[in-house]
Parts: C-alpha cells; sequence; structure tokens
C-alpha cells in the first residue's frame, strides 16, 4: 500500500484530495492544526492517521514526519498543500506582520514539509519519493492586493523546481499544481472580498484527480508543472 502525507488536510483542497486518495486505498496522513476536523476525516479508515500540527513550527513537522514514517514505514508523495491568502489590498496597506504570516505558512511551511519528506526519501529502501506542490495560478498572474499570496506562489515555483533538480540523484520526483479557482472556503471568501460578479469556479474533486495524477506516475516520469483551472475564469489572454 502507497503512502502519502497530506498538509493542510483539514478542509479545501487538501481535505478534497485526502478524500479521493482514501477511496483509492492509499495510506494517507493528514496534517493540519484542527485536530477535530482530521479526527473526523480519518474515522472509518484504517489506513488514515491524524496528525495535528502547525506546519511553521520546525519541531511539529519533524515530530509529525516521524510518526507517519513508524506508522506505514515510508513516504512515497507529500502533497505539499497548506496555505493561505492572507489581507487584501495595495502594498502599503499591508501589516508587516500579515506579510510574515503568509511567508511563514505559504513558503517556510513548505520548505519545512518538503525537507522532512525529503530526507525520508533519500535515506528509505527502495529509495525514492515524489513531492507535489501546492502553487496557483498566482505562480504566473497575480490577483489584485495580492502581494504577500503572489510573492510566496512565485517562490514556490523555485522551491519546487530546485527540489526536482536536486532529487534525481535519489529518485525524488517534485512537481508543482497550480490551481485556478477551485471551489473552497478561501476562494470564496477571496471572491467576497472582491469587486464584481463571482468568478468562474470548478470543483475540488477535479483537483484530487490531478493530483492523484500526478502520484500515481511511475518515479521514472514526472509532471513538473501543471495548471488546472475553471475553463472560464479570466487567467488566459485578455480574459
Amino acid at each position: 500500500m502507497r503512502h502519502i502525507v497530506i498538509t493542510g488536510a483539514s478542509s479545501g483542497i487538501g481535505r478534497g484530495v485526502a478524500e479521493r486518495f482514501l477511496a483509492e486505498g492509499w495510506a494517507v496522513t493528514l496534517i493540519a492544526r484542527r485536530r477535530e476536523a482530521l479526527e473526523a476525516l480519518a474515522s472509518g479508515h484504517a489506513h488514515a492517521l491524524a496528525l495535528p500540527a502547525d506546519v511553521t513550527v520546525e519541531a511539529q513537522v519533524e515530530a509529525a514526519f516521524a510518526a507517519a514514517t513508524a506508522r506505514f514505514g515510508r513516504i512515497d508523495v507529500l502533497f505539499n498543500n497548506a496555505g493561505m491568502f492572507g489581507p487584501m489590498g495595495p502594498i502599503d496597506e499591508i501589516a508587516f506582520d500579515d506579510w510574515r504570516r503568509v511567508v511563514d505558512l505559504n513558503l517556510s511551511g513548505m520548505f519545512l514539509c518538503a525537507r522532512a519528506a525529503f530526507r525520508q526519501m533519500r535515506r528509505q529502501s527502495p529509495q525514492g519519493g515524489r513531492i507535489i506542490n501546492n502553487g496557483s495560478v498566482s505562480a504566473y498572474t497575480p490577483r489584485p492586493g495580492s502581494v504577500a499570496y503572489t510573492a510566496t506562489k512565485h517562490a514556490v515555483t523555485g522551491l519546487t523546481k530546485t527540489l526536482a533538480l536536486d532529487g534525481r540523484a535519489f529518485d525524488i520526483a517534485a512537481g508543482q499544481i497550480d490551481i485556478g479557482n477551485a471551489r473552497t472556503e478561501l476562494l470564496e471568501s477571496v471572491a467576497a472580498r472582491t469587486p464584481g460578479d463571482p468568478p468562474p469556479m470548478m470543483e475540488v474533486a477535479d483537483v484530487a484527480a490531478a493530483v492523484l495524477y500526478m502520484a500515481s506516475l511511475p518515479l521514472s516520469a514526472n509532471v513538473l508543472g501543471m495548471t488546472v483551472m475553471a475553463t472560464k475564469m479570466p487567467f488566459v489572454g485578455r480574459g
């Protein structure tokens, strides 16, 4: 049985991906801060492990990945998903503490989880695994008033490419899924703060199917970058 670790698993995209992988018979480690939501998701699944942890805290990340490995023996895939949008507005209206909170979660948290997964994948036998980072179409084209979120998602692309390069020697593949307008509480809250009509959205289940495809490839093949988006969202060309 293959084993995936999913961060930010208590809601939104993380939860949807976890539900799909559990349905497909994977062993799934669920990491997020909300214990009750994780335990509810894991309930009834013999091969689900709920591990409440804050991915911005190094010691908690290390403990969670150690517990996941102790339970399932190895880590085949990390879906590095935990993230936040943060306050919206032009840069001179963004407090430094708010900037730092977004960077700590979206970038430093991803670094800590990728590092823990990479370390385990490098030393396990057979060696190797796959890291899938959740980017965003904001890694290419920002929303108005999204300086912190957009900057971190650009940085995640650099993290992904470096992991893909450095992982070659150890059979560790790394890729990024850039999601546009999946119907989550996060997007709906952003849409509510954005003038105009609600944006076109797609279902989280479609994202989960894409992540499953990436995760199911043999380590001899890799999706370095995949964009999955609501068909009618104003992203390409003149919108």
